[in-house]
């Protein structure tokens, strides 16, 4: 009867779901202005003012967009293979997609972070979570690559992740998922989930000077579902905060077994006091653990993995003053922090109203334990003793807040379709918009730092019905950009976007587009097969493995005629772009190759392993439109069969042997 009773509700909340999906919001009619277009308008010729950097979703990919015109400028690949760039399929960027599952050509990318000193952005890296295997990627935005993956042991669906610290000390991830420890002492019946199951926060150094991600400790709690996660800033700093559901523990059926609680938590932890501990040695220091650490070296144009074995891990519920839960309504989804760091917005994806919590109230209540018992031994603070206030009947389903930098809060509302401006001082609503439709994540410039830039909010939408061409059963992701410099949020512009965009950040372009490099000088390359002339290209065997050492410039390859390799042999592409001008990349295919394409940067050195199935010639060519004789970068490598009396031969521009029938 129970169960009946919780499949009613539960259904009773999918029909209002979706009866506003399908419903267009009010207003939908005259949400653009007349102006719109030269809001967003960007000349030909003309940069735009931001770097709005989109995660891919389950692309595994990081999308950098300009704002506001919303052209997609660039896609990084960072967990998923991509042929365009060659990205997991050349020899030197296998490694980066190496785990302790083995090479995982894919994952699901939720959140974007950019890298902050004193609570601001500094344009140096890019951090981005793989959700399913669960790792962290830090980017270069220099080069716009990924130079940087750390796996994550004991997590289980890194989805609160990569959140930093205000001076970048930490990039921080909670597990979606609460499992039993790895190894055989995990394979315990599912239905101890109380018993067994625990949860992870990851705590990852990042070195101030090269970025080098280390994973320095561990914190173990009990177990529940972490969803999003915010650090601390200014008054706040030093604090970490995580949403958290299924504090009914459920391992079934969560949709109604996980949303039976009025309030679940936010996760309060004290990293600085965890520090404390570590240094007084109270870790449990765990080994034969293994998780791959991959890193990408832009002197060699090579990655290497290493494989790790051991962790250090703090148990929550053993440390005082470590870790603390904060009554929120309901299934929070959203954990955010204002500018000053005061306030903290819990966004109850369940619930009607947004609390807002003080962090003086939550020391002030640490110190008085003003306490309602506790979960898992970790102390629960009373809700009234933390709550600042509520925002009351802001809209239905709030899941995401950002700052404007000007006192007030703008929240996503994914039932009801809206995007809504409040106060943070008062708690009243200043003007709501709708989007279109099912918004999730929002992003305002700057919106989790010390000085939002404010000026526009974009709302990543997940349903786009009737806003682009239809594209056959599935429909274009989308995003929408709204000017909110003024009182009135104004919809400007739509656009579409790969994978399904989660969470964004964006930069001032002026901060970081100077620092783009343009090419790799070619006298600093040292990658191990480098040819840095064509009077150095050649071909060499050794046993059955034959290297290729090519030189790549418009328009021809050196050498482009190659004989005297058997079918048996392993072939290896080591191709050198010996241009030294911006833009210049040349592309490099073999016909047969069941892999990728290269794609080579100026000065740069890039392999491509061939093992021919049949006999024949077979023609490379450049892939990527270099010259107006694009058309003839060209060449041709002849299979033989083996015992074959064929010498090992390499031209450019001489026939030789010479052709005896002339």
């Amino acid at each position: 009867m129970k169960l009946k009773k919780y499949l009613i509700m539960a259904l009773a909340t999918a029909t209002v779901f979706s009866s506003f999906q399908a419903c267009r919001p009010k207003g939908a009619s005259d949400a653009v202005s007349g102006n719109a277009a030269e809001k967003a308008y960007v000349a030909p010729g003309k940069y735009d003012e931001f770097y709005n950097f989109v995660s891919g979703g389950f692309s595994g990919q990081l999308a950098v967009y300009g704002l506001p015109s919303g052209r997609l400028l660039r896609v990084i690949p960072v967990f998923s293979v991509d042929p365009e760039k060659g990205w997991g399929y050349s020899e030197e960027t296998k490694a980066m997609l190496e785990t302790s599952h083995g090479n995982v050509p894919w994952d699901d990318s939720h959140h974007v972070q950019l890298s902050k000193t004193d609570g601001l952005y500094d344009g140096k890296w890019a951090f981005i979570n793989a959700n399913n295997t669960p790792r962290i990627a830090r980017i270069d935005l220099t080069t716009y690559r990924t130079v940087e993956i750390l796996e994550l042991p004991n997590s289980a669906g890194n989805h609160s992740s990569p959140f930093i610290t205000e001076n970048t000390e930490y990039t921080v991830a909670g597990t979606r998922f609460s499992v039993p420890a790895e190894g055989e002492s995990g394979d315990v019946p599912i239905n101890t989930y109380k018993k067994n199951f625990r949860g992870t926060l990851s705590f990852v150094s990042v070195n101030k000077d090269n970025g080098n991600m280390d994973l320095a400790f561990q914190i173990e709690t009990p177990g529940v579902n972490y969803d999003l996660s915010r650090a601390g800033k200014g008054v706040s700093h030093g604090w970490f905060f995580f949403s958290t559901y299924n504090t009914e523990q459920a391992n079934t059926l969560l949709e109604v077994n996980a949303s039976k609680n009025d309030k679940d938590f936010i996760l309060a932890v004290n990293w600085k006091k965890a520090e404390e501990y570590l240094k007084a040695g109270k870790g449990k220091k765990l080994t034969g653990l293994k998780y791959a650490h991959n890193k990408y070296d832009e002197k060699t144009h090579t990655s290497k993995s290493e494989f790790k074995t051991e962790t250090v891990v703090l148990t929550a519920e053993e440390l005082e003053g470590l870790c603390y839960y904060i009554p929120c309504p309901k299934s929070p989804h959203g954990v955010d922090v204002d500018p000053t760091g005061e306030y903290i917005v819990g966004s109850g994806k369940l619930a009607a109203l947004i609390p807002v919590f003080s962090f003086d109230k939550i020391q002030k209540a640490i110190e008085e334990k003003q306490f309602e018992g506790d979960f898992g031994g970790i102390p629960v603070i009373k809700y009234e003793a933390a709550l600042y206030g509520e925002v009351e009947k802001p809209g239905l389903g709030p899941l995401h807040t950002e700052f404007d930098g000007k006192g007030n809060a703008i929240t996503s509302f994914f039932v009801s379709s809206e995007l809504v401006k409040w106060n943070i001082k008062d708690l009243k609503v200043l003007d709501r918009v709708p989007t279109y439709y099912s918004t999730g994540h929002l992003m305002v410039p700057g919106g989790d730092t010390k000085a939002p830039y404010g000026k526009y909010v974009v709302a990543y939408n997940k349903i786009t019905k009737d806003r682009f061409l239809p594209t056959g059963p599935e429909l274009s992701q989308s995003a929408q950009i709204f000017d909110i410099s003024g009182d009135k949020m104004q919809l400007i512009l739509d656009f579409p976007t790969i994978g399904e965009p989660h969470h964004a950040q964006a930069i001032r372009a002026d901060e970081i587009k100077d620092k783009s490099l343009k090419i790799y000088p070619l006298e600093e390359n040292q990658h191990p097969y480098v040819t840095k002339g064509e009077k150095e290209a050649r071909v060499e065997r050794k046993g059955n493995q034959v290297h290729v050492y090519l030189t790549s410039i418009r328009s021809h390859f050196a050498p482009d005629n190659i004989e005297g390799i058997f079918l048996g042999d392993e072939i290896y592409f080591h191709v050198t772009n010996i241009e030294q001008d911006w833009d210049m990349p040349h592309g490099f295919a073999v016909k047969g190759a069941n892999n990728g394409e290269l794609l080579v940067m100026p000065g740069e050195t890039q392999t491509l392993k061939w093992v021919p199935d049949r006999i024949g010639v077979f023609p490379f060519y450049c892939t990527d439109f270099c010259s107006a004789l694009h058309q003839e970068m060209q060449g041709y490598i002849r299979i033989s069969k083996p015992g074959n009396n064929v010498p090992l031969t390499y031209s450019l521009g001489t026939n030789i042997p010479e052709d005896s029938t002339n």
